[in-house]
């Protein structure tokens, strides 16, 4: 019997619960190993001589193939199996993590770089189908959060730790043994994965065709919804430690500190906010107002309060705008990908999130590079602020009225072409 079928109510088994830690670990290291290029660029630039535009190549080639891939991954998830995708591409991004150690021209970082893109790749749509597949919609608050408590902890740990590693270690060190100790992950993932769900292999269960899952009005939602929680993650990864050091005056130090607090602090929101969106659901709630109240609400949040810190203030001000920026976007990402889920059911899981992931994750290139842009115009960073202010809360109403009822998609077969249509 398959494990998404527990009893109401009931907790998860510790076979389940192990999955779940796994899980969030991977995510964890997916976010080291996706931003330890950011926070190594200022030795990384001058130890190569790289120009500017090299480095800015370096930093965005990551997204080239992440992005790009996304759909191919949700697509390869769905047809086969979705536990030793996953491990193949964790083997192939941390292998890529430990050779960007040993690079020594631009060339060499550039392919590792991309190496990482398409390793991570399958990282997204993988969780969301090992999700689908084993836990009831009950627990996907709790197992969506603690994934995204992976998230919001890489960057921490980069800020935080990652500037300190490095700057006594060195940089290459620190790629290389991050590399070879995630490696260590595989060992427990191959031996405790869940079991394969033979029974929803996609060519008998009847996975949508492309072209009929482009007409869901629910899926240009989640991915616009999506988009603009990205916008505000990245925006955050890639520019808050420069705002803080040049446009605020601190110290290197105090900026590890608050960044590495702020993304503490996220972790636990994240948490709690899934395991609160089960209860909620638990207790009679439906889907619908569970889901978008923390994903839309939330989003809402970060906008207001990240885009508070623009304002001239004490930085007292600013710090806690900026910490109640990043507890209000956890309470965002910990329900994203419990809509998707519940949304695309398993036989379409990988498909729909590896669609949503590739415009979602388009946030990557467009953040860093306007608020850059903004930056040389103005001179300031209050523009970038007020835009992502915006885009947060274009993302809310995405999240509440672009996106329809959270409860499964009816994916049926055509009768004469075998294509297959589905409704909302």
């Amino acid at each position: 019997m398959p494990t998404a079928t527990l009893t109401r109510r009931k907790g998860l088994s510790g076979a389940l619960t192990l999955v779940l830690v796994l899980l969030g670990i991977s995510v964890f290291i997916n976010y080291v190993d996706r931003g330890n290029l950011s926070i190594a660029a200022p030795l990384l630039k001058g130890e190569l001589n790289l120009s500017p535009s090299q480095l800015g190549i370096l930093l965005s080639a990551f997204f080239w193939t992440y992005a790009g891939l996304l759909p191919f991954a949700g697509w390869l998830v769905d047809r086969m199996n979705v536990n030793l995708v996953f491990a193949g591409g964790f083997l192939l991004w941390s292998a890529a993590t430990a050779a960007t150690g040993l690079a020594h021209t631009f060339v060499a970082v550039l392919v590792l770089r991309l190496v990482l893109g398409a390793g991570e790749s399958v990282a997204y749509p993988s969780c969301s189908k090992i999700i689908a597949l084993n836990f009831p919609e009950e627990h996907r608050g709790l197992a969506n959060a603690v994934i995204a408590s992976g998230l919001v902890l890489g960057p921490g740990f980069g800020m935080l730790l990652g500037g300190m590693l490095m700057a006594r270690f060195g940089w290459r060190s620190f790629f290389v043994v991050l590399g070879l100790v995630s490696l260590l992950w595989l060992v427990p993932w191959l031996k405790w994965m869940p079991k394969p769900q033979a029974s929803l292999r996609p060519d008998l269960a009847g996975a949508p065709s492309l072209p009929e899952f482009l007409k869901l009005r629910s899926a240009w939602g989640t991915s616009v919804g999506l988009f603009c929680c990205n916008y505000v993650n990245y925006f955050l990864i890639t520019w808050l430690p420069y705002y803080l050091v040049r446009e605020r005056h601190f110290s290197m130090d105090n900026m590890a500190k608050i960044g590495g607090t702020a993304y503490l602090l996220g972790a636990c929101c994240a948490t709690l906010a899934g395991w609160v969106s089960d209860r909620w659901i638990q207790s009679g709630a439906t889907p619908t107002r569970v889901r978008k109240t923390f994903t839309g609400g939330g989003l809402a949040l970060a906008g207001a309060f990240v885009g508070l810190a623009a304002v001239n203030g004490p930085d007292l001000l600013c710090v806690a705008a900026l910490v109640l920026g990043v507890m209000s976007f956890a309470l965002s990402a910990s329900n994203i990908w419990a809509i998707t889920q519940t949304l695309a059911g398993p036989q379409a899981a990988g498909r729909w999130t590896g669609f949503q992931n590739f415009l979602g994750n388009f946030a990557g290139v467009t953040a860093p590079a306007l608020t850059g842009f903004v930056l040389d115009r103005t001179g300031h960073f209050y523009w970038a602020f007020a835009i992502l202010t915006a885009v947060a809360w274009t993302g809310t109403a995405a999240w509440f009225f672009l996106v329809g009822r959270v409860e499964p998609v009816s994916w049926r077969k055509q009768p004469r072409a075998g294509m297959v249509t589905a409704a909302l």
